[in-house]
């Protein structure tokens, strides 16, 4: 680490103001700042404490959905009772994320903001060639070790995988992303690599998250999040899924579904194509198996990584299954 200038913002105006110069950084939880400046990813020269800003904390649920503050705790959001009533698979992720010491302190925000977990990007000593780090210098992670990266949304220029749980979610139910500006869809939000894997989100310097909204649905109600993982606690997924249910009243015809993917693509990543493939159908596990598999549509193996393929559409299938009751 370096030595850095520290500033306490007293409102979201000063805080944007003091985050227009270059090399300034946002202080929430910390928990992703600090663990990359350890690592020599992130060297600011300035960091920018929001910690203390009133207004960015709260939990709110009513019959039009919830409005999570930016700064609330993802332990609180995970606990909140409305929200495990509500949009059960947000509690999920939320659990199912991190530690619970890490969970207790780390941010709402902070959380949707976290970077990728390649062994290439988090080691500059080692590993120069990092199109995240330096844009133009390559990708070290295409040719090697490979297990952990993705398989969906990659380009020549990158195929680091968005390692979060909660952003997942968020896009299976069309949430929004509040931020001192404007208010833009959780999956316009997160950036695609293509040929500028430096640029993970559409933020611009100086924009700070406010809240997230979620819209209340059927489907969001019955909903869950299934994480499978190499270990089972404190592990990034190795594929995920964020499925919501809604069906007719005859209890077997879907009527409305929602499905994300975690842990394959390298954002958080809305099957559009298993959706469409299961609306009006009745829900029976091998017309389910068989859209699920349209999850890996686009896909592209590098090596190490090639087992995902095979695994993302069983976890979406058993997602679907348990909510639909056939699980």
């Amino acid at each position: 680490m370096r030595n850095f200038s520290y500033f306490r913002a007293t409102s979201p105006a000063e805080a944007g103001r003091a985050a227009q110069q270059a090399g300034a950084m946002f202080l929430a939880g910390g928990t992703t700042l600090l663990d990359l400046a350890k690592c020599g990813v992130s060297e600011p020269d300035t960091v920018i404490d929001i910690t203390h800003l009133s207004g960015m904390n709260g939990i709110a649920v009513d019959a039009a959905g919830a409005k999570i503050g930016a700064l609330a705790r993802m332990s609180d959001v995970a606990d909140h009772k409305d929200i495990r009533a509500a949009f059960p698979a947000v509690s999920e992720s939320l659990a199912l994320a991190a530690s619970a010491q890490l969970r207790n302190m780390a941010t709402i925000g902070g959380n949707l903001l976290q970077r990728t977990r390649c062994s290439y990007f988090r080691d500059p000593g080692a590993f120069v060639a990092c199109n995240k780090r330096n844009p133009g210098s390559g990708c070290s992670a295409i040719g090697g070790v490979t297990r952990n990266h993705a398989v969906l949304g990659t380009s020549a220029s990158c195929i680091a995988s968005y390692p979060g749980d909660l952003a997942v979610a968020l896009v299976a139910f069309d949430a929004v992303i509040e931020t001192d500006s404007r208010k833009v869809v959780v999956d316009d939000f997160f950036l695609a690599p293509g040929d500028t894997p430096d640029r993970e989100t559409v933020l611009r310097r100086g924009e700070m998250i406010m809240a997230i909204d979620i819209p209340a649905s059927a489907a969001a109600r019955n909903s869950t999040y299934i994480k499978v993982r190499d270990r089972q606690s404190y592990e990034f997924a190795a594929a995920s899924a964020a499925v919501g249910l809604e069906l007719e009243a005859d209890g077997r015809t879907v009527r409305d579904i929602r499905v994300a993917l975690g842990g394959v693509a390298t954002k958080p990543w809305r099957v559009r194509a298993v959706e469409q493939a299961l609306v009006g159908k009745v829900l029976e596990a091998d017309v389910v198996e068989k859209a699920s598999r349209l999850a890996m549509e686009g896909a592209v193996e590098h090596g190490g990584n090639r087992h995902k393929i095979e695994l993302a559409p069983r976890v979406v299938a058993r997602a679907i299954l348990k909510v639909g009751g056939l699980a």
